[in-house]
């Protein structure tokens, strides 16, 4: 059994970018993902070490960070398994660079790209091969000369194509500002005065090894993008391509910051409790992803994936329609709650459920609805979250009946009347005031209004400071203007921000010039108020009644 090798060195970008490497990433690595800030921070850096005020020798270097890579020694042949992101941005300001320096265009050509000699046997070749699903496109876009200037439309590209257009034109944009002399010394210090630590290794387990210590230890890749190595690498290698396709598929579907979230879901789905340590550990202890690599890419990623999908873009689909439309109502309340600890049971159960019964899945939904609301109304904090939903995951994986108290989504008679009696008081100004008004005003127009408004705000019927010569101050003493401004009974919603100028007019006036559009008002409960002949006292505390009941006929308290 041959000994695996492991070097690490410092090397300038000229002797990365030379005959001694050639570079590929593997077809399970993430797709490219750096964004314009990231590109940007590059070439700034590098800009603020090549323009200080001293002779060029005499510049200090910049460190770039690491690279790790499965290479022997002898061959030039590395595989990528840490440092894409930044070895693809460096040829992607090479490029740009080339583009704005015609004098120096054959020059900078040789750092991206190797001609073939006959007499050594060598044949031409990008110093940098992405994966074959972008490697056209650099090859064509990016490393041949006069490729950027027939980039395409970002609109029709995928995602890491999308990434490389964008960052290319920021450059370009970062880079007019400089003269020619100024660009001619930044390229002179990006190739010579810029430095990778080079990590290879000949055995691939022991570069993976490698890839996972350090960025165990805070490199800037993430829990899916290590569990991507990992879990891929366990894979023969044959059917890697085919598993690394499913993965990034995935992953493009969702896109980055999703679906590492996903995991962060997929851990609670597991585990049913807090975390008690980092989302990878616990996911490698738990779900032991590597023992069955293909098991959890089929059927955990995957299901749970499309899942989480639907919970976010509110689109569930199945064949029953009159179904489908409760589903992804329930979807969107969920979705404007301000946390997202409900998602792993919504995910949990559409996998299990989705295609085989709608119809529970919506009863379930309005339960989880229910819930969510009722522990944002008495203000449970996260733990208290965490163990409800919990219990909820518990009752989903054992198949419990939904109604059932085992099941856990429901609230018990004393939460309910603490929920009641929170809503009878001061709601102004509460967390969940604006999704309370919201909901009621759906249930008085039947579902029937929408709420795309870019601004929606709440005011006050009665004035929260009235004139003391104004309507207000002689029919509410001090008693019942303290009782019931901020009640539930004097708010409404209105589609634009609040005007202090007209906050104090008297009912008639403020009823038709500021709570009225053209005539009309977009929300039902303010239409409510905009019928009414008169507002006093006993008309708020009636209208507070008869809107805490209708929350006792929703959420069913």
């Amino acid at each position: 059994m041959t000994k695996a090798t492991i070097h690490g060195s410092e090397q300038p970008i000229v002797k990365i970018f030379s005959s001694d490497y050639s570079f590929t990433i593997p077809n399970y690595q993430r797709p490219y993902s750096w964004s314009v800030d990231q590109a940007g921070q590059l070439l700034d850096d590098l800009a603020f070490f090549a323009f200080q005020e001293y002779e060029y020798d005499d510049l200090k270097p910049y460190f770039l960070g690491s690279v790790v890579l499965i290479k022997d020694e002898n061959n030039p042949s590395a595989q990528v398994v840490d440092g894409q992101q930044r070895l693809t941005t460096l040829t992607l300001l090479l490029a740009v660079l080339r583009e704005l320096l015609p004098s120096l265009k054959s020059y900078i050509t040789e750092v991206i790209y190797e001609k073939g000699n006959p007499v050594k046997g060598t044949k031409d070749r990008f110093r940098l091969q992405l994966r074959d699903r972008d490697q056209d496109f650099f090859n064509k876009y990016v490393q041949q000369e006069g490729g950027l200037a027939k980039i395409p439309e970002e609109a029709s590209l995928p995602d890491s194509q999308a990434n490389i257009r964008r960052n290319a034109n920021h450059l370009k944009g970062m880079l007019a500002k400089y003269t020619s002399e100024q660009l001619e010394l930044l390229v002179k210090y990006a190739v010579q005065k810029t430095y990778l630590v080079v990590v290879s290794s000949s055995d691939e387990e022991s570069a993976y090894r490698i890839f996972s210590v350090l960025n165990d230890r805070g490199l800037q890749l993430s829990h899916s993008d290590i569990l991507k190595a990992e879990i891929i690498g366990a894979i023969s290698r044959s059917e890697q391509d085919i598993y690394t396709k499913k993965w990034e598929d995935i992953e493009q579907e969702l896109g980055i910051e999703k679906f590492k979230e996903l995991f962060v879901h997929i851990r609670m789905i597991s585990r049913k409790v807090k975390a008690r340590d980092s989302i990878l550990k616990e996911i490698r202890e738990n779900l032991k992803p590597k023992d069955h690599p293909k098991e959890f890419i089929d059927q955990i990623l995957i299901p749970y994936g499309n899942a989480f999908q639907d919970v976010k873009d509110k689109m569930f689909e199945s064949v029953s329609e009159e179904n489908n439309k409760v589903i992804n109502q329930y979807l969107i309340w969920l979705n404007r709650f301000d946390n997202d600890d409900w998602i792993p049971p919504a995910i949990s159960f559409l996998t299990k459920w989705g295609q085989k019964d709608t119809a529970k899945v919506a009863e379930f939904l309005k339960g989880l609805e229910r819930l969510a609301f009722g522990l944002y109304v008495m203000g449970i904090g996260i733990n208290g979250r965490i163990e409800r939903y919990g219990k909820v995951l518990s009752g989903i994986e054992n198949e419990k009946e939904i109604i059932s108290a085992d099941f856990g989504l429901t609230l018990t008679k004393e939460e309910c009347d603490q929920i009641v009696n929170i809503l009878s008081g001061d709601i102004y100004g509460q967390k969940f005031d604006n999704y309370l008004l919201l909901r009621l005003d759906s249930f008085l127009s039947h579902g029937e209004a929408t709420y795309n408004y870019p601004i929606i705000s709440i005011e006050h019927v009665l004035p929260q400071t009235p004139e003391k010569d104004s309507q207000w101050a002689s029919n509410f003493d001090d008693m019942a203007r303290k009782e019931l401004t901020h009640c539930l009974g004097n708010l409404v919603l209105l589609s634009r921000r609040k005007n202090s100028a007209s906050q104090n007019y008297d009912f008639d006036i403020k009823k038709t010039r500021y709570f009225m559009k053209d005539g009309v008002s977009p929300f039902a409960l303010t239409t409510d108020v905009i019928n009414r002949p008169s507002w006093t006292p006993d008309v708020i505390r009636d209208r507070r009644n008869q809107l805490v009941g209708n929350c006792k006929t929703i959420w069913m308290l």
